[in-house]
């Protein structure tokens, strides 16, 4: 069975490709087909007056049958363990390689000057130990 997400937050521009600052991609599911049709509504109609929101569904079938993450954020020090007081680990995605490439360099580019923020690509199940 196919399994759905609902993907999206707030962008920094109309173009939908970096989420803006201070927020963080969200993801939801899995779901039916039907559910994340359902919750795509539900959370559209939460967000219909901002401009910069967008959601999506993506089917884990584009998802070539694996998902990749995009994980990290800022650390405590550069053991890279744990994460930095007042901080939460980032988990965006779920992502094709290439995307999770791609989303990857954009969001390292934004963080360079700083030596104790870092991300990688997770698989599915690195995601699922992180969220224990």
């Amino acid at each position: 069975m196919t399994r759905y997400f609902v993907v999206g937050g707030e962008y920094a521009d109309t173009s939908f490709t970096q989420i803006a600052p201070g927020h963080e991609e969200q993801s939801f599911g899995p779901f039916s087909e039907k559910e994340a049709h359902d919750f795509w509504r539900s959370i559209t109609g939460r967000t219909v007056d901002n401009a910069m929101v967008r959601y999506r569904i993506r089917p884990d079938a584009a998802l070539g049958g694996k998902a990749y993450y995009v994980v990290g954020g800022e650390y405590a020090d550069t053991d890279f363990r744990r994460i930095a007081e007042g901080k939460t680990l980032e988990i965006h995605g779920p992502f094709t390689r290439p995307e999770a490439l791609d989303h990857w360099r954009a969001i390292t580019g934004k963080s360079v000057d700083c030596a104790l923020t870092r991300y990688d690509i997770a698989s599915e199940e690195d995601v699922k130990e992180l969220r224990g």
